[in-house]
């Protein structure tokens, strides 16, 4: 038994994982039980509760519009308990469906606008005539490391005051298409469009995202110092 354990909440893993965003559990368990620390993950869909105590990181991964609109119908139930959690600085991830949905709303391709919780300041509208498709590569200012994922995604979302991006774009359009962004940093909450999972192609961000996890939770111990001895893996 590890002497050390995660919690992870996938919410709505039943019905927001069209793009394999699950792999992005996979690959925080890879790297946790090079140091002994075991992952557990729960899946949180419609009618279940989410308690921020019982977690120590949450994945709200992507869907088509049919599941974003009956996930959009259950969550303002846990946006209480989902707020105070990225507001304790809870580390949390968002891929595309999950990054929209936490913002103030998002409009369809026909129109159709629908209402986030407002955890976080973003907004997202639409392009009826068009997609964001491809790869995507970028640079994290704050740390200077590159990120590499794959986009796809009509919606275009801007960035609130209080938020900055996760990086800016080499290769690829990101959040809008103008303004040079990808993703979103807001405490320990992160959103992003990269599909691929995201930390299972970027060990760097997956390595990162463990140690915040695991300073939270645990911070008598120098994570630091352990997780520099792993090795990050790049797909």
């Amino acid at each position: 038994m590890a002497e050390y354990k995660i919690n992870a909440a996938h919410l709505y893993g039943d019905l927001m994982n069209t793009y394999g965003d699950f792999g992005n559990i996979v690959a925080l368990r890879y790297y946790a039980q090079k140091i002994g620390v075991a992952v557990d993950q729960h899946i949180v869909s419609l009618e279940d509760n989410f308690d921020a105590k019982d977690y120590d990181f949450v994945l709200f991964g992507g869907g088509q519009d049919y599941e974003q609109m009956i996930v959009a119908e259950d969550l303002p139930k846990k946006a209480t308990a989902l707020k105070a959690y990225i507001e304790d600085d809870g580390p949390f991830l968002g891929v595309c469906g999950g990054f929209q949905l936490i913002g103030q709303y998002f409009i369809l391709a026909d129109g159709t606008k629908v209402n986030g919780i407002g955890a976080l300041s973003h907004y997202t509208l639409n392009q009826p005539n068009g997609r964001f498709i491809g790869n995507v590569t970028i640079e994290d200012e704050v740390n200077g490391l590159e990120y590499h994922g794959f986009e796809n995604h009509q919606g275009r979302t801007f960035l609130g005051d209080d938020e900055r991006p996760l990086g800016q774009i080499i290769k690829g359009k990101g959040n809008n298409g103008e303004d040079g962004g990808e993703g979103l940093v807001y405490k320990n909450a992160y959103g992003t469009y990269f599909h691929g999972p995201i930390l299972t192609r970027n060990g760097n961000l997956a390595l990162h995202m463990l140690q915040l996890i695991l300073e939270r939770k645990y911070p008598q111990v120098d994570w630091q110092q352990k997780i520099a001895t792993i090795t990050p893996e790049f797909f």
